[in-house]
């Protein structure tokens, strides 16, 4: 089993940018691929971004593409969410979640998760 641990969320004005980290404990990170995810007031959970088990291969929301940047140190047991040219519409809570389908879109397909980290774009 593995424990997920979200930090970084912040209030930033829109343009701006953050970095997330998911640190994981318990077994090694590298065994799993790792999402993350994010939900706001009202919404569903929704798929942002994944990454294969070396970092070789990853898959963006096209609502995030070209924004957000999603990578791993798997010496630090460790997932970065890069997150640049904020707006408000990615205010939300994020969460990273490790699994084992390599590409999964779907919250489904991930069996662990972290508690989350809150995420605020201003106008």
């Amino acid at each position: 089993q593995v424990q997920l641990v979200e930090s970084g969320g912040r209030w930033v004005e829109a343009g701006g940018s953050l970095r997330l980290s998911c640190a994981a404990s318990g077994r090694t990170l590298s065994n799993y691929v790792v999402g993350w995810f994010r939900q706001a007031p009202g919404k569903e959970r929704e798929f942002v971004a994944t990454i294969s088990w070396s970092g070789s291969s990853t898959f963006y929301a096209d609502s995030v593409k070209g924004r957000f940047t999603i990578s791993r140190d798997n010496t630090k047991n460790t997932v970065y969410l890069q997150m640049d040219s904020l707006n408000p519409e990615d205010t939300a809570v994020y969460y990273c979640a490790a699994g084992v389908v390599l590409g999964g879109v779907s919250s489904s397909q991930y069996s662990y998760w972290g508690r989350g980290t809150q995420v605020t774009v201003s106008p």
